[in-house]
C-alpha cells in the first residue's frame, strides 16, 4: 500500500509530539515501520490519509461496539452541541448516565464520573485507601491499570510493547506500597494476604486482562480474590475499563458472576468520546468528597458530549440485548480462521478470546499469565501484522494488545479476513 502520506505526518510529528505519537503504542515501534494516520472510520472501516481502507479490528481499542461514526451516536452529538460542549456544572446527562450504569453494574451502588480510565482507576485506589486506612495495593504483573504513578509496576501494554521494566520518573517511594503478583497465580496470592493481609487496601485486577495480549482469568482465580479480600476486609476492584460493556452489558463481573467491591469503566460508556468512572458499595463511595474525606475532581468530568455519546451507546445495547450473542458468532469465527491459515502454514500459535476480545499469541504455549505472553515470538508477529495491514486489516501494532471485534463486522468482512489470514501466514514463514 501507498503510505507516503503518513509516513510524511509522522516526520513532521515527531518535530512537535514525542516520538510523534500521543500514546505510545501508536509508534509501531514492536512492528517497524511507520504507523498509519487516519483521516476517517465509518462503519467497519478506517481511511488513512493516503486513501487506503482498512477493516478495523482496534475500534479505537474498545470502545466502538457498534462501528465509527454510528447515526445514533453522531445524531445525539449533534444534538447537544447546539445546547453546549461544556458547563463546569451539573446536567441532567450526568444523572442519566450514572442511572444507567448502576442499572447494569448492582455492585455499583454510587458512581463518580471523569475523564479518562487513568483517572478512575487512579481514584478508586485513593477511596480504597480512604476508606480502609491502609496504604498497600496489591496489582498483577502485566495488567495496566493506566500510567498513576502507583500503578505502572510491571503494568504490561506500552510498557511491555516498548520492553521498558516500569518507567522513568516514577520515584520507588511512589511504588513502595505497591505488591505485585503473577496472574492466575492462586498459591501466591494466598501466600500474599497470610504475610500482609492487613496491610492490604485494595486488589485492583482486569477481571480478563487486555494489556499483556487478552488473558482470560483461571478457573476460581476471580473467585478466590473476592473470598480473600472479603476475609482480610480489602477492597477488591474490578478494572472494566477495557471489558466493561464491552463482554457483557454487566461486564466481566457478570460473565463470571463475581461481585466486587468498586469497578472502574470507561471506553464503551463514551461511545468513542474521553470519559471514565469508577464506583461500588455506598458504604465505600460515601468517603469521596464533598460527602467524606477522599478529595477528587475534574473541570470536565461528566462533560455532556462525552456523556450524551455514551448514553446513546449504551442504549442501544438496551434495546438489542442480542448484540453480544452475535459478538461471540463472530469472535468464534475469527478466531477458527486464524487457527487454520496457522495450522495450513505449520506455524505454532495460540489464540485466547474472551467475547469480542481476542489476542494471537506467536507461541506454542499456553498464554496465561505475564511470564508466558513475554515469551512469544514478536518477530514473528511483526510480520504478521505488517502482512495482513497491506491487505486491508487493522490490527494492534502489539503482541501485547488485545483485538476487538465491532457489531458491524458482517460476512463479508469476515471473508476479507480469512483470505488475507492464510496469504499472511505464508508470509510469515517466507520471512523467516
Amino acid at each position: 500500500m501507498i503510505t507516503e502520506g503518513s509516513k510524511s505526518l509522522f516526520i513532521r510529528a515527531q518535530k512537535t509530539i514525542p516520538g510523534g505519537v500521543n500514546s505510545p503504542v501508536r509508534a509501531f515501534k514492536s512492528v517497524g515501520g511507520s504507523p498509519i494516520f487516519i483521516s476517517s472510520g465509518k462503519g467497519a472501516w478506517l481511511e488513512d490519509t493516503d486513501g487506503n481502507k482498512y477493516i478495523d479490528f482496534v475500534n479505537s481499542w474498545g470502545p466502538l461496539l457498534f462501528g465509527h461514526a454510528h447515526p445514533v451516536v453522531l445524531d445525539a452529538l449533534r444534538k447537544q452541541m447546539e445546547n453546549g460542549l461544556t458547563f463546569g456544572a451539573p446536567t441532567e446527562l450526568e444523572v442519566l448516565m450514572a442511572e444507567a450504569i448502576c442499572r447494569a453494574y448492582p455492585s455499583m451502588q454510587k458512581v463518580r464520573l471523569v475523564s479518562s480510565g487513568t483517572e478512575a482507576t487512579m481514584s478508586a485506589i485513593r477511596v480504597a485507601r480512604g476508606y480502609t486506612g491502609r496504604p498497600v495495593i496489591v496489582k498483577f504483573e502485566g495488567c495496566y491499570h493506566g500510567h498513576a504513578d502507583c500503578l505502572l509496576a510491571k503494568s504490561g501494554s506500552g510498557v511491555t510493547t516498548l520492553g521498558l521494566p516500569d518507567s522513568a520518573g516514577v520515584p520507588p517511594s511512589m511504588t513502595a506500597d505497591t505488591l505485585t503478583l503473577p496472574y492466575n497465580d492462586i498459591p501466591a496470592l494466598q501466600q500474599l494476604f497470610r504475610m500482609r493481609g492487613s496491610e492490604v487496601a485494595a486488589v485492583i485486577v482486569e477481571p480478563v486482562a487486555g494489556n499483556m495480549g487478552c488473558v482470560p482469568p483461571a478457573v476460581g482465580m476471580l473467585q478466590e480474590l473476592r473470598l480473600i479480600t472479603a476475609q482480610y476486609g480489602s477492597v477488591l476492584i474490578f478494572d472494566e475499563v477495557m471489558t466493561g460493556f464491552r463482554l457483557a452489558r454487566g461486564g466481566a463481573q457478570e460473565l463470571y458472576g463475581v461481585t466486587p467491591d468498586m469497578t472502574t469503566l470507561g471506553k464503551v460508556i463514551g461511545g468513542g468520546m474521553p470519559v471514565g468512572a469508577y464506583g461500588g458499595k455506598e458504604a465505600i463511595m460515601q468517603c469521596v468528597a464533598p460527602l467524606g474525606p477522599v478529595y477528587q475532581a475534574g473541570t470536565l468530568s461528566g462533560n455532556p458530549m462525552a456523556v450524551c455519546a455514551g448514553l446513546a451507546t449504551l442504549g442501544m445495547i438496551d434495546r438489542d440485548p442480542g448484540v453480544y450473542q452475535r459478538l461471540e458468532r463472530k469472535g468464534q469465527l475469527i478466531v477458527n480462521i486464524l487457527s487454520e491459515s496457522a495450522m495450513a502454514a505449520n506455524v505454532p500459535i495460540t489464540i485466547n478470546r474472551v467475547g469480542s476480545m481476542f489476542t494471537l499469541f506467536f507461541s506454542n504455549e499456553p498464554v496465561t499469565d505475564y511470564f508466558s505472553a513475554k515469551k512469544c515470538d514478536t518477530g514473528r508477529f511483526a510480520r504478521w501484522f505488517n502482512a495482513m495491514l497491506n491487505r486491508g486489516i487493522y490490527l494492534p501494532p502489539s503482541q501485547f494488545e488485545a483485538a476487538f471485534i465491532s457489531d458491524v463486522i458482517e460476512d463479508c468482512h469476515i471473508a476479507s479476513f480469512q483470505q488475507a489470514s492464510f496469504e499472511a501466514m505464508e508470509e510469515v514463514i517466507e520471512g523467516q
